[in-house]
C-alpha cells in the first residue's frame, strides 16, 4: 500500500505524462506538487524501488504498467467522489475538488465498487472527465476543443480542462456549463476572442477559455 503522498505523486506523474510522450520531467513534476526538485528526485527512487517508476537520472521518470494502474485507480476514485458529492450531497462543481482530493486516498475497494454501483456506474465527473471503470479502461469520446472550432460550428460542452473554484464559477455565471449547445459566431482576429451564440444571447470569451471548454460537434 503507498502512502498518502506516494499516491499524490503517482497521479501528478499520470497526468502529466498525457501532455508528453509519456515521459516526464522531474523539474514539471516538482512544479505540479509544488515541491523541491530534490525532493521529487528521493521520492522517485522511492517509487522506482517498488516497481512503480522507470526513473533515469537526466532523462526522466515513466511509469510502470503497475505505477499506471494504481495512478487510474486513484483517479477513478477522485472522480467517483467528486459525483458523488454534487449528485447526492447538493455541492456545486466547484466545491468538491479539494474535499475529493482527501477522500481519494480512502483504500477500500469495497467501498468504491458499492459506490460505482450506488451512481449507477457513471462514465464521466462533474466536470466532464471520463471515469475509469474497474479494470482501468477509459470510455472513448470524440471531443474538440472550443478554440479549434471555426464560425458557423457548433457543438455541446461536454468538458473543463481547467478545474480551478475561479474558472468553474466564472462559467457557471457565464452559462458556460456542462450540456449547454453553443454556436461560434466570430472570431477576434487582434487577440482571438470568441463571440459566442448561447441560447438566443451572444457573449464573448477569451481565447484562454475557449482552450479550457470541450466540445462534443
Amino acid at each position: 500500500m503507498e502512502s498518502f503522498t506516494e499516491e499524490n505523486y503517482l497521479k501528478a506523474i499520470y497526468h502529466l505524462s498525457l501532455l508528453s510522450n509519456g515521459t516526464v520531467q522531474t523539474n514539471a513534476i516538482a512544479e505540479k506538487i509544488k515541491t523541491k526538485p530534490a525532493s521529487v528526485t528521493d521520492m522517485m527512487k522511492k517509487l522506482a524501488d517498488k516497481n512503480l517508476v522507470d526513473y533515469i537520472k537526466y532523462q526522466g521518470v515513466s511509469l510502470t504498467e503497475k505505477g499506471k494502474l494504481t495512478a487510474i485507480g486513484i483517479v477513478r476514485k477522485h472522480r467517483l467522489w467528486e459525483l458523488f458529492l454534487v449528485q447526492s450531497l447538493g455541492f456545486k462543481w466547484d466545491e468538491v475538488h479539494e474535499i475529493a482530493e482527501e477522500l481519494e486516498h480512502v483504500n477500500s475497494d469495497l467501498l468504491i465498487r458499492r459506490l460505482d454501483e450506488f451512481l449507477g456506474y457513471p462514465k464521466r465527473d462533474p466536470h466532464g472527465d471520463p471515469i475509469p471503470d474497474q479494470q482501468g479502461n477509459f470510455e472513448e469520446s470524440a471531443v474538440t476543443k472550443l478554440s479549434k472550432l471555426q464560425p458557423g460550428e457548433q457543438g455541446t460542452i461536454i468538458g473543463v480542462t481547467e478545474h480551478s473554484a475561479e474558472f468553474l464559477k466564472y462559467l457557471e455565471k457565464t452559462g458556460l456549463t456542462l450540456g449547454t449547445q453553443i454556436s461560434v459566431e466570430d472570431i477576434n482576429p487582434f487577440d482571438g476572442s470568441i463571440e459566442l451564440l448561447l441560447e438566443q444571447k451572444k457573449i464573448s470569451i477569451s481565447k484562454e477559455v475557449a482552450k479550457n471548454l470541450l466540445m462534443k460537434l
